[in-house]
């Protein structure tokens, strides 16, 4: 009988450990994948635990369940990414600078646009919120907060101030991968969150300047793209850490 990795709750265990192991390349689409019974033998859950957590993997993408066919993975092709769990299981499966290149441009694509509408439609209580995830930035400036959730606040304090019940929905994905994200550019010696580029973001919100908040928040996430772009490039030495082994070896040498 194999551990089940995650929380208390046996059927969200056992959807980490099978989501993981799935990422991994443990069971891929080259293989079959074991049956309900199998699965409960080899985790020791009961049959409508198991069953319930094949389904929320199936939801998830990552398996596919046909009559007279049993279970299958997925191919990667058709994973759901914006799935929080999904996300965190690829960024974590062997960290991919380049995932995380995509990942960021996506950012580009959206918090930008987040920030100009909540310069547009924030109230005084998404305002609130987004202060208070700056002054969590200042405050973990000083050793008195959590670096990563501070900043992680900020961001998803905006997307909810759009208004917008869409960016909303992405606060999990983002809150997901940007705890990655951030703990790469933290890493790196002498690079931090620049408080002081958040600020006047947070100023052009409650100015109401959607121009202005629109360019500096493109602004910090085009620093980040560079970062990321320098460390595939080769130019951080964190090679051996960070990258997998197609972006550490690309000629295969």
């Amino acid at each position: 009988m194999r551990e089940v990795r995650g929380g208390t709750n046996l059927t969200y265990g056992l959807v980490e450990t099978l989501g993981q192991s799935i990422v991994s390349g443990e069971y891929s689409s080259d293989r079959k994948f074991p049956t309900e019974s199998e699965l409960s033998q080899i985790y020791g859950g009961s049959h409508s635990i198991t069953r319930e957590a094949v389904k929320m993997l199936t939801a998830k993408g990552l398996l596919r369940a046909r009559p007279r066919q049993g279970t299958a993975v997925e191919p990667e092709s058709q994973w759901n990414l914006f799935d929080p769990d999904v996300l965190r299981w690829h960024l974590e499966r062997k960290f991919s600078l380049k995932l995380l290149l995509h990942f960021t441009e996506m950012r580009l694509g959206v918090e930008p646009n987040a920030a100009y509408l909540a310069a547009r439609n924030a109230s005084a209580e998404g305002i609130a919120e987004i202060r208070h995830g700056l002054q969590r930035m200042k405050n973990a400036e000083g050793g008195h907060d959590d670096t990563v959730s501070a900043d992680v606040a900020f961001h998803v304090a905006i997307l909810k101030a759009t208004g917008n019940p869409f960016y909303r929905r992405l606060d999990e994905m983002v809150n997901t991968a940007l705890r990655i994200s951030i703990r790469f550019t933290n890493m790196i010696k002498g690079h931090e969150a620049d408080i002081g580029a958040h600020e006047a973001v947070l100023d052009a919100i409650v100015a109401r300047d959607p121009e202005r908040a629109f360019a500096l928040m493109q602004t910090i996430i085009r620093d980040v793209i560079e970062l990321i772009e320098s460390g595939i490039a080769g130019k951080l030495g964190i090679k051996g850490a960070w990258l997998s082994d197609q972006e550490a070896n690309p000629a295969g040498k």
